[in-house]
Formats: C-alpha cells, structure tokens, sequence
C-alpha cells in the first residue's frame, strides 16, 4: 500500500478494482489541518477522467504494469489494432479507452501499449508529433505584428489554431498533450 502522497503524475494504483493512472498531482496544505493531494485521474477501464481529493495519509493500493512496444496497424471504429513485432500477435484495443490518443497514431508507428494482467490500460504515445497541414485559408500580408492565429486540418483530421504565414504541405510540431500548435518544421 503507499499514501496518497506518494501518488505522482503516471502514477498507476487502484481502488475498488479499477485502475487508474495519474495525469497531474498536487499537494495543498490547508493551515494548520491536514494536507490534501488533489489528483487529476484517468480511469484506465472506461478512458473517462476525473478529479479526486484525498486526505495525503489515504492508502491506496499500488499496481504493477507492463509496457509493451507494439506497431499500429489501423483503428476500424470501435477498436485500435496493434501486432507485437516479435511474436506477431494482434492486440484490440477499445477506442474509448485511448480516444485521446487515437488522432495523433500513425499506421506502422511503434508505441508503448500498458499492460495490466494481460489487460490493455492505455497507449503512450510522444509529447510531440510531426503532421503534415491538409487544410488552411492563406495568411493575409500585414497582420504579422501580433500572434494571430487561423484555424487549420491536419492529415489525421484533427483542427488546431496555426500562425498566418502556415501554409498547406507544412509539417508542423504539435504537442499531443494540449493539441497546441509547436513549431513549423523542415
């Protein structure tokens, strides 16, 4: 068992038999009471994402995980597939579980998949991936003097807010975390 405390961003623990992972932790001492962990979770079952408070001396029972590198092979809808490139084994994974991840996956990427008793509980994917711009309206000359941005599609369908002067083919750096545009890169 460890203490709420000891319960850090990607932290995996369970309670009641569900597993959930960690997203981001903090820690608020209120006066002279007892301090709190205020804990944004993600319920590794169903993909849903809650946020808890616990008393900092809680128990909670701590679980063991197993990350597997696997290649996706396509997402049909209702399920994500991935092959273990050394036994050449298919695993499907629920897309309500990884949603999230799901926009920022390329077929024949390797990704780290979570194992739990056999058990998949989410996929890792890159703080930050490449894409390639599908669709943008042209940048207006004149209106650089300010951070303005436009709305823009990527190749995995997902719209962000992209500077003016981004053009249709540029590959751009998104961060898979916030779905924020990064950089233009070469």
């Amino acid at each position: 068992m460890i203490t709420a405390s000891q319960l850090k961003t990607g932290t995996t623990f369970e309670i009641d038999g569900t597993p959930y992972k960690v997203l981001k932790y903090r820690h608020q001492k209120i006066g002279r009471g007892g301090a709190n962990v205020i804990l944004s979770i993600k319920n590794l079952k169903t993909g849903t994402k809650e946020e808890k408070t616990y008393n900092s001396s809680v128990k909670v029972e701590p679980i063991s995980t197993v990350k597997r590198p696997l290649q996706f092979l396509y997402n049909d809808g209702s399920n994500a597939v991935f092959m273990d490139s050394t036994t050449y084994e298919q695993v499907e994974v629920p897309t309500n579980i990884i949603q999230d991840e799901i926009p920022y996956l390329k077929e024949g990427e390797i990704v780290d998949v979570l194992f739990w008793e056999d058990k998949v509980l989410s996929v890792d994917i890159p703080p930050k991936v490449v894409l390639t711009v599908a669709d943008t309206a042209p940048g207006v000359k004149g209106n650089s003097a300010t951070n303005i941005y436009k709305p823009d599609q990527l190749e995995n369908g997902v719209d962000i807010k992209v500077p003016l002067f981004i053009k249709i083919g540029d590959r751009i750096k998104v961060d898979t975390r916030t779905g924020e545009y990064v950089e233009r890169t070469s």
